[in-house]
């Protein structure tokens, strides 16, 4: 079983167990909340389904692409999490999880997924299908494209206003039981943050 974390675009927890399904999930839109919902999201998930933390087998965290500040509140908050109870963090890209649910709902052939990213720009990533074990075929992406210069026109587009943590947890379920890579544990920004480092301080003249 899994706790799994998404604050790619809104936020998003669910616990997951790979025999019976997701087996709780809570998930709030508001892209301005993240720190402020995910301590309280992350307590009803374990109470409505009931597991003890010391029954989890690990964390899911979904690694973007997503804004900066968004992105790190669920990760900082997976990783303490994971630490706390003394339980590996499983990586996951967030876009992933949304294809292998669209995927899962009976689309099929090419998929982008995009989500926003803020700035008037938008995160995407291109898939071309699944595979023989139903996981998400990546043909380009995660990117980052003006709305007006977005590729693969040609593909069927969905908008996530926010990703799944049950996709998210179930879609980690599915890579290890099928023995495949988890993502790199570094979340994907494709940009710098929004606020710059100062250059120290600021001479002051009489």
């Amino acid at each position: 079983m899994l706790l799994a974390i998404d604050t790619s675009a809104g936020t998003s927890v669910a616990v997951v167990d790979r025999d019976g399904g997701v087996l709780a999930e809570r998930s709030q839109s508001d892209t301005m909340r993240h720190a402020e919902v995910i301590g309280d999201l992350i307590q009803a998930v374990l109470r409505e389904s009931g597991v003890a933390v010391s029954s989890l087998s690990g964390v899911a965290a979904g690694m973007g692409p997503g804004p900066f500040t968004g992105l790190r509140v669920g990760i900082a908050a997976a990783k303490a999490f994971a630490f706390g109870a003394r339980k590996p963090l499983v990586p996951v890209v967030s876009h992933d999880a949304v294809a292998f649910e669209r995927y899962g709902a009976g689309h099929e052939g090419g998929l982008l997924v995009v989500t926003d990213a803020r700035r008037r720009e938008l995160y995407w990533t291109a898939y071309v299908g699944v595979d023989e074990a139903g996981l998400p075929i990546r043909e380009d992406g995660p990117g980052l494209s003006r709305p007006d210069a977005l590729p693969h026109p040609a593909l069927h587009r969905f908008d996530a206003q926010v990703v799944s943590a049950g996709a998210l947890g179930m879609l980690a379920e599915q890579l290890y039981a099928n023995g495949r890579r988890f993502a790199a544990d570094e979340p994907l920004y494709l940009r710098s943050p929004d606020v710059t480092l100062s250059n120290g301080p600021k001479r002051v003249s009489a």
